[in-house]
């Protein structure tokens, strides 16, 4: 695990001294060793916990954090025996093919920066769906950029505010639109480069552009048997490259989903042993996963590390988060992976591969079914929509999210929009059942309009589009990279491999969603990888925390009740201290009387966290 930073000042020599000092906000150990290189002007930093991958040829030079999988394949196109690392095969290309092409090439999860002293010319690029971070800031002709937004809040000309925009949404719309405007960050000075996208600076100027992107193509027509084999060799080549390139020993999230399954059994086949897998366990069942993860322990996990996490003290690991996060952290279930987290490092691993991307490339999602129906509604293919609906109801219907037709044609009133191919809305009912806790003196909710790409003609293409690089993937990429580099463990996920997500975004609708089950292709594709009973298992439990026990019972419901009622809380002046007190009393009771109504868990994990990370800003975020 590693991060970079580095200053380019155009002004005055102090750009190794500046960089130097970005580096205590970067390093998440004692341990840590770095390295800095530097021309006049410019000096670029490296910190991490194994060599440094950084180069510098004469007036070039390169800071890379993150791997390049395939590396045989650039040194073979690059001519050579072989690079030193993935800096020198930065250069490397840069010489040979330029910045763009030579980003191109590269399979990897990276966040990079080369500078060209011939041309004046800083450099800067992350991977193609933003798994390792990347932020700048510009301020009296200097550019700066790190790994973390902490590092950069205290040079000269930057302010520490808080992006009133960006916490405001965090405070009081779903989670899934905080990550809405992927330039942004949590503070109004910094900015963060988005996923697949290069950043060039000179002559004082920034200029940005995307290098990479899922564009509408013909839909694949060959059968599903077929298109199930090439995708299991895509998907074997894709955690084969990981566990080659892996420096510390891998072990696997483990749940009882068909992602983390499906890379942990891949990398069985490829290894021919089976692996060490961790898995969060409640004492609460309402999330728990002990019974599903079962079926994968016979033939698949060396050892099963099961980490329980019953009534943890939720205010204090809070707190703990956001200093490691730099910011509020989306969901509960990210308090879980913390602690699991701790007991991987504990366990002497040093790699931590899990299933994230799968979901939105297979279409595992529930709410995926709604804009399957309305591809299906738009073609006029009105018999199988009744048949899928149908499916749906019988394999998925809910005490409190009921399955029906009408709740069909609700949605698609709600979040789609017929008159325009493909487009997706916006749902309006889940992003603002709590804008009325906001205050609007804070930030007038009602002036936040989230973006909805559309580049597809499908509707679910789009929606899962979106969830790439939107919603769902940025918010769990960002928590999973913080969690896992502050106890010095590379995280890795195989389902975000280009190649794979170039080819599900062709495979047609029906062989991701038939018959009222999800992931279909990804089911074939397993055959005789993934053990029967996982690849056949119809519902999914979901990943996520029983935070509703915890805010409504003991210690940490208590200390909830505090917050609310404190002064600290009011006069931070972003909540509406009635609104909330509501929601408290009324989560509370829906809990005890175990009813079935949808509880408050969320807006609360999401209030504790936001409050806890303003009131880090207050003092100060000189510590780790």
């Amino acid at each position: 695990m590693s991060r970079i930073a580095g200053v380019s000042n155009e002004h005055a020599s102090s750009a190794g001294a500046l960089t130097r000092a970005l580096l205590p906000a970067l390093q998440s150990s004692p341990q840590w060793g770095s390295t800095v290189v530097e021309v006049p002007g410019t000096a670029f930093a490296w910190t991490g916990w194994r060599k440094p991958v950084a180069a510098q040829f004469g007036q070039t030079m390169a800071v890379v954090d993150g791997t390049f999988y395939n590396q045989d394949e650039i040194d073979s196109a690059l001519g050579g025996p072989g690079s030193e690392d993935d800096a020198h095969r930065l250069l490397a290309g840069l010489r040979k093919w330029g910045f763009q092409q030579t980003l191109a090439r590269i399979n990897g999860d990276f966040s990079v920066a080369v500078f060209d002293a011939s041309t004046g010319e800083l450099w800067l690029a992350r991977d193609r769906f933003g798994v390792k971070p990347l932020y700048y800031a510009s301020a009296g002709g200097l550019l700066a950029f790190a790994s973390r937004p902490r590092a950069l809040l205290g040079l000269p000309g930057l302010t520490a505010s808080i992006n009133r925009r960006f916490a405001a949404v965090f405070a009081g719309a779903h989670y899934r639109y905080i990550d809405n405007r992927p330039e942004e960050s949590p503070y109004e000075a910094i900015r963060q480069l988005p996923a697949a996208h290069w950043l060039r600076w000179a002559n004082g100027r920034a200029t940005i552009g995307r290098y990479w992107d899922l564009s509408e193509a013909p839909d694949f027509t060959e059968d599903e048997s077929d298109l199930a084999a090439r995708y299991r060799a895509l998907l074997l080549d894709a955690v084969r490259q990981r566990v080659r390139a892996v420096q510390g020993r891998p072990a696997f999230t483990l749940s009882g989903g068909l992602d983390s399954s499906s890379v942990l059994s891949c990398a069985v086949d490829f290894t021919g042993a089976p692996q060490h897998a961790f898995s969060s366990v409640y004492t609460d069942k309402t999330y728990d996963e002990s019974d599903e993860i079962r079926s994968m322990l016979a033939t698949k996990v060396e050892e099963w590390h099961a980490i329980e996490v019953g009534s943890p003290d939720v205010m204090s690991l809070v707190r703990d988060m956001v200093k490691v996060h730099d910011e509020p952290v989306v969901t509960a279930t990210w308090l879980s992976h913390y602690v699991l987290c701790s007991e991987v490092t504990r366990a002497g691993f040093g790699a931590l591969f899990g299933g994230l991307g799968g979901d939105e490339l297979n279409a595992g999602e529930y709410e995926y079914f709604f804009f399957h129906f309305a591809d299906l509604r738009r073609a006029g293919r009105e018999a199988e929509l009744s048949h899928e609906v149908a499916s749906w109801v019988r394999h998925h219907d809910h005490p409190i999210y009921r399955k029906s037709m009408p709740v069909v044609e609700d949605a698609f009133r709600r979040m789609v929009d017929f008159a325009r191919t493909g487009r997706c809305l916006p749902d309006g009912n889940r992003m603002r059942r709590y804008y009325a806790t906001v205050d609007p003196d804070f930030f007038n909710m009602d002036d936040f309009e989230p973006v909805l790409d559309h580049p597809f003609s499908s509707f679910l293409k789009n929606r899962t589009y979106q969830d790439l690089f939107r919603e769902t993937a940025p918010c769990c990429l960002r928590a999973e990279d913080r969690q896992t580099t502050a106890f010095n463990i590379d995280h890795v996920d195989p389902f975000f491999d280009h190649r794979l997500a170039e080819f599900m975004f062709r495979v047609p609708g029906h062989l991701k969603i038939r018959d009222g089950i999800t992931k279909r292709l990804l089911r074939e594709a397993m055959r005789g990888i993934l053990p029967e009973e996982t690849r056949n298992r119809i519902k999914k439990t979901g990943w996520n925390a029983p935070a509703h026990a915890w805010f409504s019972q003991g210690e940490s419901a208590q200390a909830l009740g505090d917050l609310i009622e404190s002064r600290a809380f009011r006069e931070r002046g972003l909540y509406r201290v009635d609104e909330v007190r509501k929601l408290f009393d009324e989560h509370t009771r829906i809990v005890a009387s175990g009813a079935s109504a949808e509880n408050h868990m969320m807006f609360f994990w999401q209030m504790v966290n936001v409050d806890a990370w303003m009131a880090q800003n207050e003092v100060g975020t000189a510590d780790p």
